[in-house]
């Protein structure tokens, strides 16, 4: 049994849980090495104090999934079976008698409660996910490996991005350039949708590519990731096409000074808090406060934004291991928006930068 299982095993014997019942595919992945999204389907790791695990996964998921590593029990059920007849066989044959079930209770959908409810009325339930927040939360080395062979994708990707501006060119045009050279690359998936976004746009933290063109004079946001392995990157970098106003140097030197801020207190012990407030610190005292409007940051691996969350309310302490994104931003909608975002990595003596696209102010 994997490092993790082990770990997460002991765990259930702790809270003297008889089994746990785990469907977030990130969390499958985590534990088993199986990825894998099975739309409407039933996906389970059923994980036992004492005891191998067992895996319940569609049959056209079974071959893949015996492939992926994973040596133990696979419960392959077909489209026109009921799969908690099988859940229920495999568990009777172990003599489960249910008290305490771990689940992820912002996971497990209220009609597969019922289903497991009724194989085990009188059991108690326990919520599983902070145990494997927490799991998760610190990187091994092999996660961190993923992890930066991402971030050197995703600092290819904006080069590519960024080589491809010219006035006209649209903002999905320069995602399909992106993406299209990406493939080339080998790249298999993004960590979300590459997103480009031109003029006012840039405003919008969330904003959606589209048909807008790019002009001189404005500036170009691209905010993308790839996958590796199942480890996630998330960049962002903002240029301006051909010329800048001096309100728009401003603020870009604001956000690049804030960003270096939040990088530089960054270190085993700091409040998660700290880094939001050095960030912020330098943006309000330039004036811009009130267009800084969410975190700067958070948690970074097999899923896009995961635990930690770095706010101005966290007091949690950064330790060895810890990825995350740090990505403070101005969104001025009459003017556009900047933003600038890197994965960093806490280490013994301080932090990496994972991500290494110049900062500097680009003009293309």
């Amino acid at each position: 049994m994997n490092k993790r299982l082990q770990a997460f095993s002991s765990w259930l014997q702790q809270q003297h849980s008889s089994f746990a019942f785990i469907t977030s595919s990130a969390n499958v992945f985590y534990l088993s090495g199986f990825f894998c999204d099975p739309h409407e389907r039933l996906l389970a790791l059923l994980v036992f104090p004492d005891g191998e695990p067992a895996l319940v996964c569609p049959q056209m998921e079974a071959p893949r999934a015996r492939r992926s590593g994973f040596r133990y029990t696979v419960i392959g059920y077909d489209d026109s079976a009921d799969p908690w007849d099988d859940i229920h066989r495999h568990l009777k044959a172990r003599g489960i008698k249910a008290v305490s079930i771990a689940v992820e209770k912002n996971d497990l959908s209220f009609a597969r409660f019922e289903r497991l409810s009724a194989l085990f009325p009188n059991s108690q339930w326990l919520d599983a996910e902070d145990k494997l927040r927490q799991l998760r939360l610190i990187k091994d080395e092999q996660e961190m490996k993923a992890l930066r062979q991402a971030a050197e994708l995703a600092d290819k990707a904006v080069e590519i991005g960024v080589s491809a501006i010219r006035p006209g060119v649209t903002e999905l045009e320069l995602v399909a350039v992106i993406e299209y050279e990406l493939k080339k690359l080998g790249v298999e998936a993004m960590s979300f949708p590459t997103t480009v976004l031109t003029g006012a746009k840039t405003a919008d933290p969330h904003g959606a590519p589209g048909t807008a063109a790019v002009a001189p004079g404005d500036f170009v946001l691209f905010d993308l990731g790839v996958i590796v392995d199942g480890y996630c990157s998330d960049i962002t970098r903002t240029v301006i096409c051909q010329t800048a106003s001096d309100e728009q140097r401003l603020m870009y030197d604001t956000v690049r000074r804030a960003q270096q801020a939040a990088i530089d207190v960054c270190r085993p012990g700091t409040a998660m808090k700290a880094v939001d407030g050095a960030a912020r610190t330098v943006i309000t005292e330039a004036g811009y406060g009130n267009y800084f409007t969410h975190r700067v940051g958070h948690g970074l691996g097999i899923e896009i934004h995961e635990y930690p969350s770095l706010h101005g309310a966290n007091s949690e302490p950064l330790a060895p291991g810890m990825v995350f994104t740090i990505e403070p931003g101005i969104y001025i909608p009459s003017i556009g928006g900047v933003r600038i975002e890197d994965d960093v990595a806490v280490t013994n003596g301080g932090v990496e930068v994972l991500t290494s696209f110049s900062k500097e102010l680009l003009m293309v």
